[in-house]
């Protein structure tokens, strides 16, 4: 018992889904089926596709001959989504490609304004021939001529057969003239657009009215102005014919173009980065626009003014561009010596800028003012400097000798001559060299250099001067007078003697 129970939910349960299937492909258009009556259905077999704006969205399942002798094709729609035809919708039988293939186009619903209520859908066949299928009548359906055809009339025995029925056409279609309309209505599809494109201007008349109104208003300037669009056509005929030999490299511009809008893009976005982070500055721009103006237009009497100014220093610029070529080679030269001298000037930046922060000249200056302070005497009325001023015939210098002045350093064996302007004459002076002394109680020769009277107190000694010829055997004798000599010379600078 259990089994039985079990077996029956089982069957239940398959029924369940076998009938949610169905409801579901038939939601989807897999058992969408259109049956499109044509006048004729010549060369179309079954299997051949049916197109949606160029895209395959089924099969022609079958085909079929009404009781009115018209073909009956039967259109399997297996794409979801495209099992809902209106019954504005059409079809037409294209050729397929140059061996006699066909396939079907149709629109399920004719484009029309948004808002506007749609046409109700195709009419369901309930009984008889076709049941379940939704009807396409025969005015919604065409089929071109083919091209073939259209040349077999130019061969035999066609040609013979087309004059038979042209000469025979007036007997046949006697008192049958609205079929025979109708029938060429529908043989050639171009009759059947150009009645729906007369219905549409008649439903577009008042259009065509303001056409023509409006288009005098545009034409009359166009026809005043002539000329110039006579002119435009002739440039712009040139225009493509330039364009035309270029065009190989417009091809490769047309090909380069995607990476150029590829890498065009990162700019793009910082552009309108730049954009978002400029409003600001542009608003306020727009809030001076005024004072930018005025200040534009009072730069024009100041840019008046400038031109001579800058002519003539156009004119200078001349000139000295030859004066700079001309001293190229001493600025190059300076150039050398600046970079030869950066070291040094490193270092003497470097030395001032520490006399600067510590002060070395200020104390430098300091030290001299002080030294020669203390070096100085002082007395109840203040320092005085200890100098002696020579004022005789001796303070002159000379190389020569003459009388009562004995310094002048003349070498054994040679000859000075007196210049003019101290005396006129021409003394010879032969020094003999001084022999070397044994002793130190020698006598001082004439080479000895005297200090005159009266120049310091005290002085009045004689300091002999060694010859380079006695070597050190001199100096050692003549010591102790040269050291008294200059030590009462020294106490008197330095404020040792009164």
């Amino acid at each position: 018992m259990r089994r039985l129970a079990a077996i029956v939910a089982v069957v239940a349960a398959a029924v369940v889904v076998a009938v949610v299937a169905l409801a579901a492909a038939s939601d989807g258009g897999s058992d969408y089926r259109v049956r499109a009556i044509f006048d004729s259905a010549f060369a179309v077999i079954p299997g051949e596709d049916v197109k949606i704006a160029g895209v395959k969205v089924g099969h022609v399942e079958s085909l079929d001959v009404t009781e009115d002798h018209k073909a009956a094709v039967v259109l399997r729609i297996t794409e979801p989504g495209f099992g809902d035809w209106r019954r504005d919708a059409s079809c037409i039988i294209r050729p397929q490609s140059l061996i006699g293939e066909r396939f079907v186009e149709c629109t399920p619903t004719q484009p029309r304004a948004e808002g506007e209520e749609p046409p109700p859908p195709l009419e369901r066949i309930d009984s008889g021939e076709g049941r379940g299928q939704y009807l396409l009548p025969v005015e919604n359906t065409k089929r071109n001529v083919d091209l073939d055809l259209i040349n077999d009339i130019y061969r035999l025995p066609e040609r013979q057969r087309l004059s038979i029925i042209l000469n025979e056409l007036g007997a046949g279609v006697a008192a049958r003239g609205e079929d025979l309309n109708e029938v060429i209505r529908r043989a050639n599809p171009a009759l059947a657009e150009t009645d729906e494109v007369l219905e549409i201007l008649r439903e577009q008349n008042r259009v065509l009215a303001d056409l023509a109104t409006e288009s005098d208003a545009v034409l009359r300037p166009l026809a005043r102005d002539r000329a110039q669009v006579a002119d435009f056509i002739s440039q712009a005929k040139a225009v493509s014919q330039a364009t035309a030999d270029r065009r190989g490299d417009l091809e490769r511009s047309f090909e380069r173009l995607p990476r150029f809008l590829a890498e065009l893009r990162p700019t793009l976005e910082r552009l309108g980065e730049l954009a978002d982070e400029m409003t600001p500055v542009l608003a306020d721009l727009g809030a001076e626009a005024g004072d930018i103006n005025r200040f534009v237009e009072r730069m024009g009497p100041l840019a008046e003014s400038a031109r001579p100014a800058l002519r003539t220093l156009g004119e200078a610029a001349v000139v000295g561009t030859d004066a700079m070529r001309r001293i190229r080679p001493t600025t190059q030269r300076i150039g050398t010596l600046a970079r030869a001298a950066r070291p040094v000037a490193g270092d003497l930046d470097d030395l001032l800028v520490s006399l600067r922060d510590t002060g070395g000249i200020e104390r430098a200056m300091d030290f001299i003012f002080f030294q020669m302070a203390a070096i100085n005497g002082f007395d109840s009325n203040g320092h005085y400097l200890r100098a002696g001023l020579l004022l005789n015939t001796c303070s002159t210098y000379t190389d020569v000798k003459f009388a009562g002045c004995e310094a002048t350093f003349t070498r054994a064996g040679q000859t000075r001559s007196r210049p003019s302007g101290n005396g006129g004459a021409h003394l010879a002076a032969s020094a003999t060299r001084r022999p070397k002394r044994a002793g130190a109680d020698a006598g001082a020769d004439s080479g000895a250099i005297r200090l005159p009277d009266g120049i310091l107190p005290g002085s009045g000694t004689t300091r002999p001067v060694p010859d380079k010829a006695g070597d050190e055997a001199d100096g050692d004798e003549g010591g102790d007078a040269g050291t008294a000599t200059t030590g009462r010379l020294l106490d008197y600078l330095l404020g040792g003697e009164e």
